[in-house]
């Protein structure tokens, strides 16, 4: 009788450890976004789409607008027991192109609480496509001191 106690106890407790192995977050990583180092080889307005394609690798998706961008996505996954996957990170860079292929902006961005957020930005100065007069005007509205107005 002791043997097969001791037996029913090994098998109990190997179980309980196999359940609980069950209960372990597991994490999963999809996509691929350049890292930092990788995106300072990329200079804004001098490099094209194929020092780019060299230097960081192909995206797995690009826009169709005019001149285009690459999109690097990348998310990971927090897997727990039987429960379905959690997204709990996501980035996304974009590297935009004008017309002739040249590098015009670079955009990582973030997910924070279901809402797309800007991480960081690199933009070449004349950057301001797609504002109106309107927009432009107002927004500088604020961005003058009053000693710069005294100076006048």
């Amino acid at each position: 009788m002791g043997r097969l106690g001791t037996s029913v106890r090994l098998a109990l407790a190997a179980l309980v450890l196999l359940a609980m192995a069950g209960c372990v977050a597991r994490y999963q990583n999809h996509g691929y976004v350049p890292r930092d180092d990788e995106l300072e080889r990329v200079v804004v307005g001098e490099s094209t789409r194929d020092t780019v394609a060299e230097e960081i690798g192909r995206p797995s998706s690009t826009g169709l607008l005019t001149g285009g961008a690459w999109y690097y996505v990348g998310s990971r996954f927090r897997l727990y027991g039987g429960r379905e996957p959690q997204e709990i990170e996501r980035q996304v860079v974009a590297i935009s192109f004008d017309d002739k292929g040249v590098v015009e902006n670079i955009e990582r961005f973030g997910l924070e609480k279901g809402q797309a957020i800007v991480i960081s930005r690199r933009v070449t100065d004349s950057n301001i496509k797609g504002l109106s007069f309107l927009r432009q005007l107002l927004g500088n509205i604020g961005n003058l001191s009053a000693a710069q107005l005294l100076k006048r």
